[in-house]
């Protein structure tokens, strides 16, 4: 049986970011796509969701609590212990045993929504397998990194590239 891909699909700045200090996605939705970007696509491809506390308290905010990944399974994770919710699940567990468990269960991909420190735990513990990173042909000068810097290193290998619109996305898998 073949492992469970975990994806990082994600939107940055063309200068790296994926928002603003003050955590705003304005400049991204300022920009003229087409269709929903390959998006509905994508997210046919993928059964659980893995997000970072900060990222879900973000997606919750500007979706005035209507949670807009229901029917997959969802996880987030989170230093302190919260109570779960009828659409997501908080995990408080060590990442690397938590994503190499997920990742041996029968299921579609994986989609690693984001943030930046959980993002950069799971690259550090090796755990990615693919990125979809979409560019926004905007710089927006400073913000919150796609990626920190830390403990690893990724060797690509480009399985595609498709443009909507203004944007450009790039399909890399990660060479283990």
């Amino acid at each position: 049986m073949n492992e469970r891909k975990l994806v990082l699909y994600i939107a940055q700045s063309l200068d790296g970011y994926i928002a603003t200090k003050d955590d705003s996605l304005d400049w991204l939705f300022q920009v003229e796509g087409e269709g929903d970007n390959g998006y509905s696509e994508f997210y046919e491809t993928v059964d659980t969701i893995l997000i970072g506390n900060r990222t879900y308290e973000w997606i919750m905010d500007y979706e005035k609590g209507d949670f807009p990944y229901k029917g997959k399974d969802c996880y987030v994770f989170s230093r302190t212990p919260k109570e779960n919710t009828e659409y997501v699940q908080f995990i408080q567990e060590d990442i690397l045993l938590f994503v190499n468990k997920l990742k041996k269960e029968a299921g579609k991909n994986i989609w690693m929504v984001g943030g930046g420190n959980l993002l950069q735990a799971f690259l550090e513990n090796n755990l990615v397998d693919e990125l979809i990173v979409t560019i926004s042909p905007t710089v927006i000068g400073d913000g919150i990194p796609l990626f920190k810097a830390g403990n690893y290193k990724l060797n690509l290998q480009l399985k595609g590239t498709r443009s909507f619109g203004q944007f450009v996305e790039l399909q890399y898998e990660v060479k283990k």
